[in-house]
């Protein structure tokens, strides 16, 4: 049997186990395209994150997937830069996704960059100086992030590093995340 009598065999066979790798390769083969696709548009071989947490609402909630395009592949401007004909997400400037205090293996933050402060200048009005330079973040929902995160928990006193920023919020697809966030991460 030549290449193409096994190729058609393959292809229209009622076998259940060739069946079975019949899918299992169009299901590689999808992905594939997919990684490929998404490390040429965003520069990223998994460009998504689910939201987890209310901390972006009403621009992005629970659930949301997010695209994110690597900050490889473009720049950081933030709400006071935005203020003058740039938004994103019903606001102005980018959302970001970084690492907390650069950290890697924990949960990514996603925020706004509100404005970029130099090394020895105050983090906000009457705050404390800058040990480095960075971005003062702060989520959009304002019931729950009153402050930016260098006032709170998320990443105390330590703007965001320009290294630690993993992309740039672009696009979002509503609910879809749920089905992530049910699945353990191990």
């Amino acid at each position: 049997m030549n290449l193409k009598d096994t190729f058609h065999v393959f292809k229209e066979s009622d076998n259940f186990f060739v069946s079975l790798a019949r899918d299992i390769l169009t299901v590689l083969f999808a992905v594939l395209i997919f990684a490929s696709f998404s490390q040429v548009v965003f520069g990223m071989w998994t460009p998504m994150v689910a939201v987890e947490s209310g901390s972006m609402e009403p621009h992005m909630n629970i659930g949301d997937i997010i695209f994110i395009q690597s900050i490889d592949r473009t720049h950081v401007i933030t709400y006071e830069e935005g203020m003058n004909n740039y938004t994103s997400f019903d606001n102005y400037g980018n959302v970001i996704l970084y690492k907390p205090y650069g950290q890697e293996g924990v949960t990514p933050i996603i925020h706004r960059a509100m404005y970029y402060v130099e090394e020895g200048k105050p983090m906000w009005e009457g705050g404390p100086a800058a040990p480095y330079a960075g971005y003062i973040t702060k989520g959009d929902n304002t019931q729950t992030n009153r402050y930016y995160d260098q006032q709170g928990q998320i990443s105390y006193l330590m703007p965001v590093k320009e290294e630690w920023i993993i992309g740039i919020a672009r696009y979002k697809i509503p609910y879809v995340g749920y089905l992530r966030l049910m699945i353990p991460s191990f």
